[in-house]
C-alpha cells in the first residue's frame, strides 16, 4: 500500500462518505491517514505482537485502523459486529487483546466490563481479560489515536514496518468449531499477500487496476471479504464501503461496480427481487420473467456442449436480453464484468441463471485456515465445481474422502491450541473436513461435510451443537438438530420426550390420547419449545439464530438407526428421513 502510495499518489483507492456527500481519497491520502493513526496506537503503547480487536461494521475506518494495526507490529483481531456479548468476551479474553476498537455503543458496553481497573485486574474479576482500553469509531476513535499520537514522529511507524516480517503474525481470526469454543487462525503477512498474489494470478488480474470500481459490503471481518478488500488496494481499485445490505441495490446503481463478491444468499434476493417486481406489476411480467429465466438456464447449460446454444436459442436469448436481463445488469449497477461467490454451495440453475443473463458467477472454496479462497472456477468453469485450486495451492483427497489443503496461504496453528493445531496439520496439508471429489483437470466438487458445521446461504458459519446441547436442557425435548445448511437461515427439528410430554399433558388436562402432530399446533407447547430457542438464540449472533423450529411427530430411536448406541444422533440419516419437514420449513 505505501509502495503503491509512493510510485501513484493519485490514485483514488476508496470513496467515502463526510458531511452528506462522498468524497475521493487517494492513495497518497490513505497512507498519511494510516501513519497517523498508527501513531496514536504507539501512544497508547501497542507493542508489536499485541492483539488488538477490531469489532466493527463494513466502513472505511475498518481498512484504516486495520492497516494502522499492521503498521505498528500489532496483530489484527477481527470481530464480527453482529457477535453475542460472550462471543466477544471469549475471542478478547483467549486472544489476550490489550486494546479493543468498536464502532457503536452497543459494541463498547460489550467490553466494557473486561477492560482493567486501575489497580490492573478487569472489571470482571473472573476474567482473564488484558484489555487496556476501548475506543468508540462512532465517538471520535481515529480522531482521538491522532489526537494522542501528535508527538510522536512518522519515522516511528516506518520503523516499525521495516521490523515486520514475511512470517510475522499478522491476524488472528477466529472461526467457528465442531463443537466448544471458536478457534483462532493465525495468518501471518506471508499468508496474506500470498492469497492477494494468488486472486490476481488466477483471475482478477484484469480487473485489479485503477479505473475499476467495486462496492465492498460484505463483513470484513469475513476473511474473503479482507482478501478480496487488501487485493483491491494493492491494485489501485476504488473501493466504497456500504454497510447496509438492504438497501445494497442503491450502492450498485450509485457506483456501477465492475466487479460483485457477495454469497449465494445475495444473488438469490437479486433474483428474487427481479421476479417480484415483474409479477407484482401484473401476471403477464411474472409469466415473461420466469420464461426469460429458463432460457437464460438453457443458454448457459448450451454453452457446456459441444454444439453449443442453437441459432433458435439464441434469438430467444437476444428478445429476453432487451426485455428482462439488460434490466438485471442495471441492478447491479450495469458494468459488472464477474461476480465471485463463497462460503456456501450456489444452486446450479442459479449460477447458469446468471451467466445465461451475462454476468458469470465464479464460485469458490476456502476457509479461514486457508486465508479464504484457495479455488475458484475462473478458468474453465464447470457449474457445480468450485474450480480448480488457485495459484500456489495444492488440493488432495485422503483416504476418507476429505479435501486436503497446501500452499502459502496456509495457517500456521490456531491460537492456544496446540492439540488441534496437529489434528488439522499434518505434513503441511490442511484437512479440512469437508468431502469432495477432484477431477484429472483439477476441478474441485464438494460433495458433504464431514464435520457437523453448517453453512447457511448468506455464508454464516454455524456450530450447531452448542445450541442443540441448550435445547436438550429444557425438559420437553429430548432431542434437536439445528438445520440450515445452504437455506436462507437457521432453523431446528425438535423431537420431544415421551414422558415429559404426558407430564405436560396431564398438568393442562389434554387428553392423552392426542397425538404429538395435534400438540405440534398447541400455541402454548409452542411457547414452551420458543423460551428454549429463545435462549439458545442468545448465545450466538442474530446471523446464526434460529428463526423456525418444526415439532418432529415421535422421538428419534436406536431401533429406527437415528441415534447410535451411546445415543448420538446420525444427522445425515434423520435429515434423509424428515427431508419433506425439513423443505416445510423453508416453504412457509
Amino acid at each position: 500500500m505505501f509502495a503503491l502510495a509512493k510510485a501513484s499518489p493519485h490514485v483514488v483507492l476508496f470513496q467515502r462518505p463526510s458531511n452528506y456527500e462522498w468524497i475521493s481519497v487517494t492513495a497518497r491520502d490513505f497512507a498519511d491517514d494510516v501513519v497517523e493513526t498508527a501513531k496514536g496506537l504507539i501512544s497508547l503503547g501497542v507493542e508489536p505482537g499485541d492483539r488488538v480487536v477490531l469489532l466493527s461494521g463494513t466502513r472505511y475506518e475498518w481498512n484504516l485502523l486495520a492497516f494502522a494495526i499492521w503498521s505498528v507490529g500489532a496483530v489484527l483481531v477481527p470481530v464480527y459486529p453482529s457477535s453475542s456479548h460472550s462471543q466477544v468476551q471469549w475471542v478478547v479474553e483467549d486472544s489476550g487483546a490489550v486494546l479493543a476498537l468498536t464502532e457503536t455503543r452497543e459494541h463498547t458496553e460489550t467490553l466494557e466490563h473486561l477492560v482493567l481497573q486501575e489497580d490492573g485486574t478487569p472489571a470482571l474479576a473472573s476474567s482473564p481479560s488484558q484489555l487496556r482500553r476501548v475506543l468508540e469509531i462512532n465517538s471520535s476513535a481515529v480522531q482521538t489515536l491522532k489526537f494522542e499520537g501528535r508527538q510522536i514522529e512518522a519515522e516511528d511507524v516506518y520503523e516499525r514496518i521495516e521490523r515486520i516480517t514475511h512470517d510475522s503474525l499478522a491476524s488472528i481470526n477466529y472461526t467457528s468449531g465442531t463443537t466448544g469454543n471458536p478457534k483462532g487462525c493465525m495468518l501471518t503477512h506471508r499468508n496474506w499477500i500470498f492469497e492477494v498474489r494468488a486472486l490476481l494470478a488466477d483471475g482478477m488480474g484484469h480487473l485489479g487496476h485503477p479505473g475499476t470500481r467495486v462496492v465492498t459490503y460484505l463483513p470484513l471481518a469475513h476473511v474473503l471479504a479482507h482478501a478480496v478488500s487488501l487485493t483491491l488496494i494493492v491494485s489501485g481499485v476504488t473501493q466504497s464501503h456500504w454497510g447496509d445490505t438492504k438497501t445494497l441495490t442503491t450502492a450498485l446503481e450509485r457506483f456501477r461496480p465492475h466487479l460483485v463478491l457477495g454469497v449465494p444468499r445475495v444473488f438469490e434476493k437479486v433474483r428474487n427481487a427481479a421476479y417480484n417486481k415483474a409479477a407484482d406489476d401484473s401476471k403477464v411480467k411474472g409469466a415473461l420473467f420466469r420464461q426469460a429465466e429458463a432460457t437464460a438456464i438453457e443458454y448457459s447449460k448450451a454453452l457446456d456442449t459441444e454444439e453449443g446454444p442453437s441459432r433458435a436459442l439464441k434469438l430467444r436469448r437476444q428478445l429476453f436480453d432487451k426485455l428482462v436481463y439488460s434490466k438485471l445488469r442495471a441492478a447491479l449497477g450495469g458494468q459488472v464484468e464477474q461476480a465471485i461467490t463463497g462460503g456456501s454451495a450456489m444452486s446450479a440453475d442459479l449460477a447458469h441463471f446468471f451467466r445465461g443473463l451475462g454476468v458469470p458467477v465464479y464460485e469458490g472454496y476456502g476457509l479461514t485456515e486457508t486465508t479464504a479462497a484457495c479455488a475458484v472456477g475462473f478458468e474453465d468453469q464447470r457449474i457445480g465445481s468450485v474450480g480448480q485450486p488457485l495459484n500456489g495451492y495444492g488440493a488432495r483427497i485422503n483416504e476418507d474422502g476429505e479435501i486436503c489443503i497446501r500452499g502459502g496461504g496456509l495457517f500456521t496453528g490456531y491460537w492456544n491450541n496446540e492439540e488441534a493445531t496437529k489434528q488439522e496439520l499434518v505434513d503441511g496439508w490442511f484437512t479440512t473436513g469437508d468431502l469432495g471429489e477432484i477431477s484429472e483437470s483439477g476441478h474441485i466438487t464438494i460433495t458433504g461435510r464431514s464435520k457437523d458445521l453448517i453453512v447457511t446461504a448468506g455464508g454464516k458459519n454455524i456450530s450447531p451443537g452448542p445450541m442443540e446441547n441448550i435445547l436438550r436442557e429444557h425438559p420437553l425435548i429430548s432431542q434437536a438438530l439445528v438445520v440450515g445448511d445452504g437455506k436462507p437461515f437457521p432453523a431446528a427439528l425438535i423431537a420431544l420426550d415421551d414422558d415429559e410430554l404426558t407430564r405436560y399433558k396431564l398438568d393442562r388436562n389434554i387428553p392423552a390420547s392426542r397425538s404429538v402432530a395435534d400438540m405440534a399446533t398447541d400455541s402454548a407447547l409452542r411457547g414452551e419449545i420458543q423460551d428454549a430457542i429463545n435462549m439458545a438464540n442468545s448465545t450466538v449472533s442474530k446471523a446464526e439464530s434460529i428463526k423456525k423450529f418444526w415439532i418432529l411427530d415421535r422421538d428419534l430411536s436406536e431401533e429406527d438407526n437415528e441415534l447410535t448406541p451411546t445415543m448420538k444422533v446420525k444427522r445425515n440419516v434423520v435429515f434423509n428421513r424428515f427431508a419433506d419437514e425439513i423443505a416445510k420449513i423453508y416453504e412457509r
